[in-house]
């Protein structure tokens, strides 16, 4: 396939006009038909079609589409590694983080020692739901993302183990008897404020609960923390989350925390990337830093790195 072709196809489908592309890329609206049409036959497949509104990618052209982006930002990023070789780290890298994570209360500092170690690197990070990290990271619009599982492997994709975290429960004040532990069986009848069904996080809380023959009473759903707190706060309800989030999580909301006993449910955080893709080298720095920030906030007692600190 051309390069060209793929770099006017996407710019296509971004614009989802052939009048808006020809535009934009300064190319003659024939000249560019005639381009699509000779990557429809390389194809052997229709990849657009023609609206009232412009044109929309058929299923055969959302798939080249993916493929697409994922080769040209490695054309990019080869280019700029081969033209910086030697010299400070130049580039974009990506990494995503599902809420809720004890990674995301490192992105600060993730962003802070990247900026002081290599100041030419400029960094993404996007907070999103696990399944939408898995597919990022694995068509190569995401360079790495840290979220909860990954136990049973995803197919794309290879994973870092980073830590463990057990899980604890977030309430307010005087909704449950103040003890130093809390069994799962004690909340059958508490109303919770859980993530969604689809959320990794979930999916480990909802096990929990089937061990020891007991159906949560689910009041809402929600993802952000900042809600999450203000609910908990107004007395909604109470909720389970690892126990760096739920430390943070209980402070912002003045309310109790409670080891999660009977059963003790610990669950995994993992670094997840494309298993098909290579990995630039600002990329690798990155992941780098923050396997050098998670293993310090997993130590205990143990700071974390200065943004001072020497590559």
């Amino acid at each position: 396939m051309n390069l060209r072709r793929l770099k006017y196809f996407v710019k296509i489908v971004d614009l989802g006009s052939l009048t808006l592309a020809s535009e934009v890329l300064h190319v003659a609206q024939p000249a560019l038909s005639q381009q699509l049409a000779t990557l429809e036959h390389e194809c052997k497949q229709k990849l657009l079609v023609r609206t009232q509104k412009g044109v929309v990618p058929t299923e055969a052209g959302r798939v080249l589409y993916r493929h697409a982006q994922s080769i040209l930002r490695q054309i990019e990023q080869a280019r700029a590694d081969v033209q910086n070789a030697g010299r400070s780290l130049v580039g974009q890298v990506s990494v995503g983080l599902a809420p809720g994570t004890a990674a995301s209360t490192l992105a600060l500092k993730l962003l802070q020692v990247v900026q002081s170690r290599h100041p030419k690197i400029v960094l993404h990070i996007n907070e999103n739901f696990g399944t939408t990290l898995f597919d990022a990271v694995r068509s190569g619009l995401m360079d790495m993302a840290v979220l909860y599982g990954g136990e049973g492997g995803v197919e794309g994709l290879r994973f870092d183990a980073l830590l463990k975290e057990p899980l604890c429960v977030v309430a307010p004040a005087g909704l449950l008897p103040r003890d130093d532990e809390l069994a799962l069986s004690d909340l059958g009848e508490v109303d919770l404020l859980l993530p969604c069904s689809s959320n990794q996080l979930r999916r480990y809380v909802d096990r929990a609960f089937a061990a020891v023959k007991v159906v949560p009473h689910v009041v809402a759903e929600m993802e952000s923390s900042t809600t999450l707190a203000a609910a908990i706060s107004s007395g909604v309800g109470a909720t389970i989350l690892p126990a760096s989030i739920a430390r943070t999580v209980a402070d912002t909301a003045a309310a109790e925390l409670y080891p999660l006993t009977a059963p003790s449910v610990e669950v995994s955080l993992v670094l997840c990337a494309a298993a098909h893709l290579p990995m630039s080298e600002p990329a690798q720095v990155v992941k780098g830093v923050l396997l050098e920030l998670v293993e310090a906030f997993h130590a205990k007692g143990a700071p974390v790195p200065s943004d001072k600190a020497t590559a």
